[in-house]
């Protein structure tokens, strides 16, 4: 698998196969070619490419698990991410999901859950009935805070990757690999952004894909994952059937249902419990001061654990080395030694 790792660890450092090409002494032919697997560079040439690209060579080496079936799907609409920058994000995705799959081949059988049925619900065309259609779906009750999401999510078979990707312009993307279908989110947000992306993408994997609709499918999926987090009932219960001002106390049900103010003050504009004047009035003072990115977190955890608990079970059912654990998960061998064990 010499030519993804070379393709992945590329786009990774944001390089063109020219950049690669002339840093290394050699042609951009070459670099394709050793890419499409045409041809096999010398050691000499492996040494130069591992150095230029900040690894070391035995990462050219890294098996990838073959037969993994993959449908990526599409990138947001409008999206300014380059060609080059999406074919990261996809290599990123197989590389990740090969290492995941190797732990669940240990393991044996199959370890995780079923996976749900894709593109199963259909749009009611009313963003407050959807939600509560996703929420059903997921096995959630129909009101009340989501608390852990990716866990809810793991737990039935919807496989959740945080991408390190520098670039405000990526928030997130679904697919599928054999069968699971997955989402990845870019690590660098904040908590409160992962979470409403994390159910706008699944709105994209779960809902019917029906072209002839005559909707913007971006915004819609954004209302519902909105409506979704903090139900029409739940804001009203909150907040009051009506009220004249945003106060700081409402900073208390964002830490409760992990939203920020921004989707707090939207719902309820939406559901009529403040007046679109108030709502665009927190806008203007919010951008004054640069609230988006200063306000407070009110989230808290939403960590994928569910390769990391595969693997942390492959080594202590001896399954595999600690060493093999490590270079699953990418984390040096001390920090595995000190998640394997006995817990006193």
């Amino acid at each position: 698998m010499f030519e993804k790792n070379l393709k992945y660890y590329r786009l990774k450092n944001k390089m063109s196969m020219k950049d690669l090409a002339e840093a290394c002494g050699i042609s951009s032919m070459a670099i394709s070619n050793y890419e499409s697997g045409k041809r096999k560079p010398d050691i000499e040439t492996i040494n130069k490419l591992a150095e230029v690209l900040g690894i070391h060579v035995v990462d050219f080496l890294a098996s990838r698990k073959a037969g993994l079936s993959f449908k990526h799907g599409n990138f947001r609409k409008h999206s300014t991410l380059t060609k080059a920058q999406q074919e990261y994000v996809r290599e990123a995705v197989e590389e990740y999901f090969a290492r995941f799959f190797d732990a669940v081949d240990c393991l044996g059988g199959n370890p995780l859950p079923k996976p749900m049925e894709c593109n199963n619900l259909i749009h009611s065309g009313d963003v407050e009935k959807d939600s509560l259609m996703l929420r059903k779906y997921l096995g959630l009750q129909e009101e009340g805070p989501i608390d852990e999401l990716i866990s809810v999510l793991e737990n039935k078979g919807i496989l959740v990757l945080e991408l390190d990707i520098d670039n405000d312009h990526f928030s997130g993307m679904n697919g599928s690999v054999n069968g699971y279908p997955y989402i990845v989110i870019n690590k660098n947000m904040r908590l409160e952004r992962k979470r409403t992306t994390i159910i706008h993408e699944l709105v994209h994997a779960l809902f019917e894909e029906d072209e002839s609709r005559d909707v913007d499918v971006e915004k819609e999926a954004t209302a519902i994952a909105g409506a979704t987090l903090i139900p029409k009932n739940d804001i009203v219960r909150e907040l009051g059937i009506r009220k004249t001002a945003i106060t700081k106390d409402m900073a208390l049900v964002c830490r409760e249902y992990g939203i920020s103010m921004f989707l707090l003050v939207k719902r309820a504009s939406q559901v009529g419990v403040i007046s679109p004047s108030l709502e665009k009035e927190f806008y203007i003072r919010a951008n004054k001061v640069d609230y988006r990115n200063s306000e407070p977190s009110r989230a808290e955890g939403e960590e994928p654990l569910l390769f990391k608990q595969l693997v942390f079970r492959a080594v202590n059912e001896k399954e595999i080395s600690i060493q093999r654990g490590a270079e699953l998960l990418k984390i040096p061998v001390s920090a595995m030694e000190e998640y394997c064990g006995v817990e006193v």
